[in-house]
């Protein structure tokens, strides 16, 4: 057990440049490509994943290092730090609990497609962080390594009942057919966002505000065009992060540049997978009796589309002041003002690409997130302490981000119900999956066949 732990964890080190290529290559072959198709599929998708990697590491780190400067220039006053869940991957995977998850969930999401009970065979490795996230948290609160095991496996379940919920809709708007966005993170939002674009449809003059990125170039003429909206919000940061002119134009240009650039390295992610796509419908045809099955894969597919990237670079101002004026909130926002864009990603869709309801509505899920992680943050830091992570610092942190609906239903069931809350919620979620993908879709198709 111990040889195969470790051989689990020197993969996983390799890291996605390496073993995404690897596992789509696989996957390729599984589903009948040629090798040498398949072959080109996982080298194009790693490359893909190496471009998207080098236009968010210029995200973050342009744009990133002048948000938190603008952190710590308005937010001195707030005791909890925001972390980010950039350290959620390291942290999830360094323990026995994360390495153990790997296996678990590859064999049970392939039995869960053989069921029938999911559409989606996820692909996306990396983000089993946030549900092995949610395992610890239950370890932290129940004090017991087997009840964390068992939240884990639970939150897998949520992270696919939830890309099965959103993918219609999800594809539909990003133009991805066969794909699915197991990015739990991502996902949490859509639950925000369906009923809270109910409600906006029915506001008086807001439900007529038409402004997704197309309305806007044709009513504002280059200002509406993302490239510029880009250089205008880098500019702005710059500015409020104390830059001089030199800096300031600096951050415009690499915000703009990611605003341009971002699109093309998702093009070039799904010209890989796309083969992949078409070789799952062929073999679900054929041996599932043309059962669907989606691929999952990472939200970095979605956050390059302009409202995206719009929405979350206007959050990061939005947030600095929510976090001032909230009353009871004691989270500096910080590590995760560069990370919205894998926040909100999902609720987009949901807005319908609008990009004022997108604002209105992600700026309220803020607020959300503020009180979830100030009321988690002794439990993560407890967590970390029993994960022996490094923090840089002796107070109270936590990850503003990771303060998601999941996260305080997880740690509610664990303290008041112990594992058994959390097993009722896996008995729900599995009725939940039954009903989506069996006894809905067969409604649906005979109402088609009819």
């Amino acid at each position: 057990m111990d040889v195969i732990m470790s051989g689990i964890q020197w993969f996983i080190g390799l890291g996605s440049t390496v073993f995404l290529p690897v596992i789509i290559f696989i996957i390729g072959l599984f589903f009948g490509l040629k090798p040498g198709k398949a072959f080109i599929s996982g080298v194009t998708v790693g490359i893909g994943n190496i471009g998207l990697g080098l236009v968010l590491d210029l995200l973050a780190g342009g744009l990133g290092s002048a948000i938190q400067q603008m952190g710590e220039k308005f937010g001195t006053s707030l005791n909890v730090l925001d972390i980010g869940v950039g350290v959620g991957g390291p942290l999830a995977f360094s323990t026995s609990l994360g390495i153990l998850m790997i296996p678990i969930s590859l064999i049970l999401n392939f039995i869960l497609v053989i069921l029938g009970l999911t559409k989606t065979l996820n692909v996306d490795i990396w983000n089993f962080w946030f549900p092995i996230f949610l395992g610890m948290l239950v370890q932290t609160v129940t004090g017991n390594f087997w009840f964390g095991l068992v939240g884990a496996i639970v939150a897998v379940l949520l992270q696919w009942f939830l890309a099965d919920a959103a993918q219609e809709e999800v594809s539909e708007f990003f133009g991805y057919p066969g794909i699915a966005i197991t990015h739990m993170m991502a996902l949490s939002g859509v639950l925000f966002a369906k009923p809270m674009n109910w409600v906006f449809d029915r506001i008086p003059g807001f439900n007529k505000i038409d402004a997704d990125a197309e309305s806007l170039t044709k009513k504002f003429g280059i200002f509406g065009d993302t490239v510029v909206i880009g250089l205008i919000i880098g500019g702005v940061v710059g500015f409020l992060a104390g830059y001089d002119a030199a800096g300031v134009g600096l951050l415009a240009m690499q915000t703009a540049a990611v605003m341009k650039v971002m699109p093309k390295m998702v093009a070039m992610f799904m010209e890989g997978l796309l083969p992949i796509v078409e070789a799952a419908k062929e073999f679900t045809d054929k041996k599932l009796n043309g059962r669907v099955v989606n691929i999952g894969m990472d939200a970095a597919l979605t956050v390059g589309h302009p409202t995206v990237m719009s929405t979350a670079l206007l959050l990061v101002p939005i947030s600095l002041l929510l976090a001032v004026i909230l009353p009871g909130n004691q989270v500096l926002p910080f590590g995760d003002l560069a990370f919205f864009t894998f926040a909100i990603c999902l609720m987009v869709p949901f807005f319908k690409g609008n990009i004022v309801r997108s604002l209105v509505g992600c700026s309220l899920y803020l607020v959300m997130t503020f009180y979830l992680s100030t009321w988690l943050a002794p439990i993560v830091t407890d967590l970390f302490q029993m994960a022996n992570f490094d923090v840089g610092t002796s107070g109270l942190v936590t990850m503003l981000l990771s303060g998601l609906w999941p996260a305080g239903l997880f740690v509610l069931l664990a303290q008041k119900l112990g594992v058994f809350g959390i097993v009722i919620l896996g008995v729900l979620i599995v009725a939940g999956m039954l009903y989506l993908n069996k006894i809905k879709a067969n409604k649906v198709k005979k109402i088609q066949e009819a």
